[in-house]
């Protein structure tokens, strides 16, 4: 896989058992980059324990007195010299291709998850999680998968330079080969401790990015209520307390490094000092203790290839169990068995026993918002398993179809959900409003539906186009320069625009006033005509103009009607929709109750229409 065929048409199926199976499923699925990085590292590493012997040939041509033998090493050490290079280079090029496409295949799959899951993802992930696995998490694992080929290069090259140098000079060749594997491994019992510092430094560091995301995302709600330094200073100590974890965790790892430096510097003293004695002696010449003692010290270049991973794998650990644990989120227990097909019919839920008739308006009434988001959740085929249930949650049917069971792409064709607080992204409107549609609603008539017609006003006056159009108008990221009303219409048009056979809104006209609530839900349903919609809503202005109207206590349905009926014979509707106690609930009629709640004008269509 080479950079400029990214991105993967398939990023394939990965092994979320544990952390370390999901860096090996990495590495096994880029073999063939593995092996060519490692093929590159090992002609490298070889070339350059190659030059001790290339010296040592001139040192003894030196002292022998001949040119020949002079010309030799020369011609070797310049050969020697290309290939360190060559090899050196295509070692970087593979390498950073394997970690580029490692993180790349990585970022594919949490996107695949993502758009898989929808809102359900952050119910069950806190966002912060996610965005530092898809940044920061990202980048370690890729390091990981890029330094394996090189660590296997390095090991190799250890191995084949140690029988090398026993095969050579076995006197001093044997105190090598025995003093390299005590290095590489002198520093394996403080790897544990190294490794749970690491992890308490990034479980530290994911704390306070989950803080930070979240206080930027409420900042305005903060300001309104001059709770700035407040969330101040819990940043401030959720940074200091990765600051002292960080330097914990530095504070091994120069312990190990120190180590790593230590030792050596004692082999090579010790190697010295017996080579120089069997110089003495007449045993060995002085070119072959010269080739010995550049090899071992050339052996420390692939000795660091042991910190290096061993520090790869205690940073890469952690984040790939933190990638494992959004990509083994399901979109339900039930595997997809069903061919592509939109299904048509009655949208039913058998765990509230909420029915929403095909080609009716449907508003639910729920006193729980937190109950109203996990249900609508599930009308769109996102299912979250049930922790205290004893067998997954029945899967919602279209004409009588199981969600669960369709492809993703046919079961969102067929059921959209409109979240409670609906993202837009950045860019032009008429790109906000260019999504997948059946084609038959236009964007000026689903506009009008949602009443944007001052939201297109004021995209007008900042056009930049001397035509003015605002189509052609930017929305900055998160609709920040609209208003949260603005926002909430405009993604209502981009849903009408979609025209799905089921659409699910969860509370579309919470952020805009009553006059405008009215107009929205009147043209909400004369758009929708002959399909199926369902409202989540406790206002009385909505749920007046719904065909039909549905109670749910708890996870459960408790009444039918519509909007008058449930007013005037439901206790408990009254008490959601007029937030009025039970005692009060007896001594008010049902559009008495709402008299004082809604504007005079509001309370005036209500009485006309009963």
């Amino acid at each position: 896989m080479q950079i400029r065929d990214l991105p993967y048409t398939d990023p394939g199926d990965p092994d979320v058992r544990s952390g370390p199976h999901f860096l090996l499923w990495l590495g096994l699925g880029q073999l063939t980059g593995q092996l060519k990085s490692l093929s590159w590292g090992l002609m490298h590493q070889c070339a350059i324990a190659g030059l001790p012997l290339g010296v040592g040939l001139a040192v003894q041509a030196v002292v022998e007195r001949s040119g020949g033998d002079l010309a030799f090493a020369g011609v070797l050490i310049v050969a020697l010299g290309v290939l360190i290079a060559v090899g050196d280079t295509m070692l970087h090029r593979t390498a950073v291709t394997n970690w580029i496409t490692a993180a790349a295949r990585v970022q594919q799959l949490l996107a695949r998850k993502t758009a898989e899951l929808g809102s359900a993802l952050t119910r069950r992930v806190a966002a912060g999680e996610v965005v530092a696995v898809s940044t920061g998490d990202v980048e370690k694992i890729g390091w990981f998968v890029e330094a394996l080929s090189r660590f296997a290069a390095a090991a190799l090259a250890l191995v084949l330079i140690c029988v090398g140098l026993v095969l050579y000079l076995p006197s001093l060749g044997v105190l090598v080969a025995v003093a390299v594997p005590a290095l590489a491994l002198a520093v394996l019992p403080l790897l544990p401790r190294a490794t749970r510092r690491a992890d308490i430094q990034r479980e530290k560091a994911g704390h306070a990015t989950e803080l930070a995301s979240d206080t930027v995302a409420g900042l305005r709600v903060l300001r309104g209520i001059g709770g700035e330094e407040l969330f101040l200073g819990r940043y401030r100590r959720a940074s200091q307390e990765v600051r002292k974890a960080a330097v914990r965790s530095a504070r091994m790892w120069a312990l190990i490094s120190a180590i790593q430096v230590l030792l050596p510097g004692v082999l090579l003293i010790a190697l010295v000092w017996y080579g120089a004695t069997l110089v003495q002696d007449g045993r060995i010449e002085v070119g072959q203790l010269v080739t010995v003692y550049s090899a071992a010290t050339l052996m420390l270049f692939p000795l660091r290839h042991f910190e290096e991973i061993a520090m790869a794998y205690s940073f890469s650990r952690p984040s790939a169990q933190r990638a494992v644990r959004v990509l083994s989120l399901k979109r339900s227990d039930q595997a997809s068995t069903l061919e592509a097909q939109v299904p048509e019919g009655d949208l039913y839920d058998p765990m509230t026993g909420l029915l929403a008739p095909r080609g009716l308006f449907t508003a639910v009434v729920c006193g729980d918002p937190d109950a109203a988001g996990r249900l609508a959740d599930r009308l769109g085929g996102h299912a979250e398993p049930d922790e205290d249930a004893s067998g997954p949650v029945p899967s919602v049917l279209l004409g009588g179809v199981a969600l669960d069971e369709l492809p993703l792409g046919s079961a969102r064709t067929a059921v959209l959900v409109q979240d409670k607080d609906p993202v837009l992204l950045s860019g032009t409107l008429r790109e906000l409003l260019d999504v997948p549609s059946s084609g038959a609603v236009a964007a000026d008539d689903a506009l009008a539906a949602a009443q944007c017609a001052d939201v297109l006003d004021a995209l007008t006056q900042a056009s930049v186009d001397a035509d003015g159009d605002p189509m052609n108008t930017r929305i900055t990221e998160r609709g920040r320069s609209l208003s949260g009303g603005q926002r909430q219409r405009l993604a209502l048009a981009r849903s009408l625009v979609t025209d799905p056979e089921a659409l699910v809104l969860d509370e579309p006209t919470s952020a805009v006033d009553s006059h405008t609530e009215a107009r929205v839900a009147a043209g909400v349903k004369r758009l929708r005509e002959g399909r199926t919609t369902v409202a989540f809503s406790s206002s009385p202005l909505l749920l007046d103009l719904a065909d039909r109207v549905v109670l749910l206590d708890g996870d459960t349905v408790v009444a039918a009607g519509t909007h008058r009926e449930l007013l005037r014979d439901e206790p408990r509707y009254r008490a959601v929709v007029t937030r009025e106690t039970e005692d009060e609930g007896g001594a008010k009629d049902g559009i008495t109750a709402i008299d004082g709640l809604l504007p005079a004008r509001a309370v005036e269509e209500i009485e006309e229409r009963a």
